[in-house]
Parts: structure tokens; C-alpha cells; sequence
């Protein structure tokens, strides 16, 4: 293995385990979180199961999708997204309530503190995770696809702004309560990856 592979796969190890990291903040301070996620948790509410199991198959079912339309997206970033965001979210949150006081998730400013920190990591950790180029999950080679073979002539960060935007819209319809980092989420993800996109290929990668 090179030494871009081997930077790509330590980057996705390292964006794919810091999502799920600071994903457990967010949820705590319930302050809203990225599209899927808020989608994900409303439907894995009204089911009475882990948020984790939930989003194991739900990605397993677009899994399908991506390997008829474009399996080269499928990488080792696939699985671990598909399958350790959501369980190292649930984790981080068991440890949580066990050692963090509640307060500190409850109480202004200190709510505002967490939320802010753990919502700029949390982009910057999905736009290393996408960007390492390893495999993407299901949801997020979702609107890589539109993207290459719907509308090309379109930015990025504007197809990926409105593939967000309609998950946050069936969230809400099933039940979900819309915050403030869920809009914002909307509006910063699509943007973030690309400018951390052409950081990495600059100073890291070397492209």
C-alpha cells in the first residue's frame, strides 16, 4: 500500500470515528443534528430501537442502490461508516450520562459551548471522511450519483445542500422536531467538504 492509501486510510478512520464522537454531543444537547441523523433518529424513535441498528439498515438498503448504480464508491470507508457512526454514537452517549453532568447539557451557556464545538468538528470530521476518498456510505454516494449522472453542470455543494434538504423534510414529516444545527447542517456540509476537499489534496495528499 502507498503512502497517499495509507494517509486516506487513516484519515477516514480518523473522520468516521470523530463523527460519531461528536454526533453524541449533538444529540445531547438536542440542539438538532445533520439531516440523516435527525431522519435516522426520528424513525429509530418511533421503532423503539438503537439509533445505531437503524442506520445499519437503512444504509444496508441503499447499499443496494449504490452497487447498481456506481459500486466504485464502495470502499473500506463504506463499511465503517454504514456500520460504527451510529454504535460509537450510542457508546459515546452510554459514557456520557455515566460521566458528564447533566447539567452541562442542559444549561445555557454550557449547552451553547458544547453545541457549537461539536457541530464545527463534527463537519470537519464527515468532509475528512468523504474526502479521503476510501468509500462513502450508502446516503452520502447518494448525491455523489445525482451529481455525476444528473446534473454535472451543477456544484457540488448545491446538489448535496439539496439532497439534505429533502431527507430534513421527510424527518420532519415522520415526526422530527427541527433545531437549529439541523438547518444549519443543510447549509455546511455541502460547502465544508468541498473546502476541505481542496485542502487535503493540496497539503496532504499532494495532488
Amino acid at each position: 500500500m502507498d503512502s497517499v492509501k495509507i494517509k486516506k486510510l487513516g484519515i477516514m478512520t480518523l473522520g468516521v470515528f470523530f463523527m460519531g464522537f461528536f454526533l453524541s454531543f449533538l444529540i445531547e444537547v438536542n440542539l438538532g443534528t445533520d439531516p440523516c441523523t435527525f431522519m435516522n433518529l426520528t424513525i429509530s424513535r418511533r421503532l423503539g430501537i438503537l439509533f445505531g441498528t437503524w442506520q445499519v439498515l437503512l444504509n444496508l438498503v441503499l447499499f443496494i442502490f449504490v452497487v447498481l448504480f456506481d459500486r466504485h464508491q464502495i470502499g473500506p470507508g463504506t463499511i465503517a461508516n454504514m456500520v460504527f457512526i451510529g454504535y460509537i454514537s450510542d457508546f459515546c452517549r452510554w459514557i456520557w450520562k455515566k460521566t458528564i453532568p447533566e447539567f452541562v447539557f442542559r444549561e445555557w451557556p454550557y449547552r451553547a459551548v458544547v453545541f457549537i464545538v461539536a457541530l464545527l468538528c463534527f463537519v470537519i470530521a464527515a468532509s475528512l471522511y468523504m474526502n479521503a476518498d476510501m468509500g462513502v456510505a450508502p446516503y452520502d454516494a447518494i448525491p455523489n450519483i445525482i451529481s455525476d449522472r444528473l446534473l454535472k453542470t451543477v456544484p457540488f455543494k448545491f446538489v448535496r445542500i439539496g439532497f439534505d434538504g429533502t431527507v430534513l423534510l421527510i424527518g420532519f414529516l415522520l415526526g422530527g422536531r427541527i433545531e437549529i444545527c439541523t438547518v444549519l447542517m443543510v447549509f455546511l456540509l455541502g460547502p465544508t467538504i468541498s473546502a476541505v476537499g481542496g485542502f487535503l489534496n493540496r497539503k496532504v495528499f499532494n495532488f
